[in-house]
């Protein structure tokens, strides 16, 4: 198992965090499949004030570029990250189109 932490910000406006955190509550059966089918085996995301900060665990042979190409094949998956961009903004230092930022590890205990 390996685990990732990814950060990205919410625009900071109450009603589309609001409107973000009721999405979450119903995700769409087609992106948990996404999800699952990609090697993630467990996702949490947290939200304080407008910063996200995302905890995924995946296999070992999980890897980003492969779940980017399944994301882009997949027009459920597509319709979904154009709706959540409608909240989200990219983190200071982000390149163009990029959104969770993977966080490096400092500590472990």
């Amino acid at each position: 198992m390996k685990r990732y932490c990814l950060a990205l910000d919410l625009r900071n406006d109450p009603q589309l965090i609001a409107e973000y955190e009721a999405c979450h509550r119903k995700v769409w059966p087609e992106i948990l499949d996404s999800i699952r089918n990609s090697g993630i085996t467990n996702m949490e995301i947290y939200r304080l004030g407008s910063r996200l900060f995302m905890i995924m665990e995946t296999a070992d042979d999980f890897s980003f570029e492969k779940k980017a190409a399944m994301d882009a094949a997949n027009p459920r998956v597509q319709e979904w990250e154009a709706l959540m961009w409608r909240f989200q903004q990219a983190l200071p230092g982000a390149k163009p189109g990029e959104k969770w930022m993977l966080m490096e590890k400092i500590f472990e205990l």
